[in-house]
C-alpha cells in the first residue's frame, strides 16, 4: 500500500500516520512512499519501527539521498525493505521528475491512502493515478477550513476516494477480514441467482475485482444493464462496491 501526504504535515496529520501503521502490523503490508519531508518520512519511519517492509521511491538517482535529513532512514529502510528508482545515475532531484515518481508510487500498491493534502500536490496527482490504474484510493477526511485536508474532502467529495477513520474502514475496504464462519459461507451458496447474476459470478472467479465497464464488455450488455445487475447481486449480499466503479465478491 502507498501512504501519501503534504510535506507540511500538521501535529493531526502525523498522529494519523503513526496510528494507521500501527494498526496495520498484523496484516504486514508491504508500505511505499516516496521519502520526501513529510507525511512519506512518518510513514516509513513508523514503518520502520514496527517492523514492515517498506519501500521509498526517489525522484532522483539510487546515488542520492534526498532529503539529505532522510540519509539514516533510507539506511534502515534497506534492512527492510530498500529505496527505488527508475532515473540513471546522476540524475538530481529536479520538481519534473516527482510526477513522474509518482506515477510508480500509485502503480505498483493496491491502494493509495492520503493522509494529508492541499487541493493541489503531489499527493493529489498520486491518487488521481491510482484511480485512474484502477487501484483503490482512499483519504482521511479532515476540518472543512483545514487547508491541508482540503484535497482529502475533495477526493471524498468527488467520489475518487473512499471515506476511512481508522485501520478496520481500511481493512473492510480491502477485504481483509478474517474468513467468514463456515455457517456464513454455507449460507451464500443457497442465495438464489438467476442466469444472468450467475454470468457475472462466473467472471469474478478470474478476479477478485472487476470494475464496472469491464463486466459490461464481458457480459456482452449495456452498462446500465450491468449496474442494475450488480446492484441485485449487492442487495443479496454477494459482492460490494467498491470506490472507482469497482467490485468484489464479499
Amino acid at each position: 500500500m502507498s501512504i501519501v501526504g503534504t510535506r507540511d504535515f500538521t501535529d493531526y496529520g502525523s498522529k494519523l500516520t503513526e496510528r494507521l501503521v500501527e494498526a496495520l502490523q498484523p496484516y504486514d503490508p508491504l508500505i511505499v512512499s516516496g521519502l520526501a519531508y513529510g507525511v512519506d518520512t512518518i510513514a516509513h519511519r513508523s514503518a520502520v519501527q514496527c517492523g514492515l517492509q517498506t519501500v521509498g521511491v526517489l525522484g532522483n538517482s539510487l546515488d542520492m539521498i534526498y532529503p539529505e535529513a532522510n540519509r539514516s532512514l533510507a539506511e534502515k529502510m534497506l534492512r527492510n525493505g530498500g529505496l527505488l528508482s527508475e532515473f540513471e545515475s546522476g540524475t538530481r532531484p529536479e520538481r519534473v521528475n516527482f510526477p513522474q515518481r509518482n506515477r510508480v508510487v500509485a502503480g505498483m500498491s493496491d491502494v493509495t491512502i492520503v493522509i494529508e493534502s492541499g487541493v493541489k500536490g503531489g499527493s493529489m496527482i498520486t491518487a488521481r493515478l491510482a484511480a485512474g490504474y484502477n487501484r483503490d484510493v482512499a483519504a482521511f477526511p479532515g476540518p472543512i477550513d483545514a487547508p491541508f485536508s482540503a484535497g482529502c474532502n475533495y477526493l471524498i467529495k468527488t467520489n475518487q476516494a473512499a471515506l476511512i477513520e481508522s485501520c478496520e474502514d481500511l481493512i473492510y475496504l480491502m477485504g481483509w477480514q478474517k474468513e467468514q464462519t463456515s455457517k456464513t459461507s454455507q449460507k451464500k451458496l443457497f442465495v438464489d441467482l438467476d442466469p444472468e447474476e450467475k454470468k457475472v459470478l462466473e467472471i469474478f472467479k478470474d478476479n477478485q475485482k472487476q470494475s464496472l465497464d469491464s463486466l459490461s464488455l464481458k457480459c456482452d450488455w449495456t452498462v446500465s444493464k450491468t449496474s442494475t445487475l450488480l446492484l441485485e447481486l449487492e442487495f443479496k449480499g454477494v459482492i460490494k462496491s467498491l470506490p472507482g466503479k469497482m467490485y468484489a465478491l464479499t
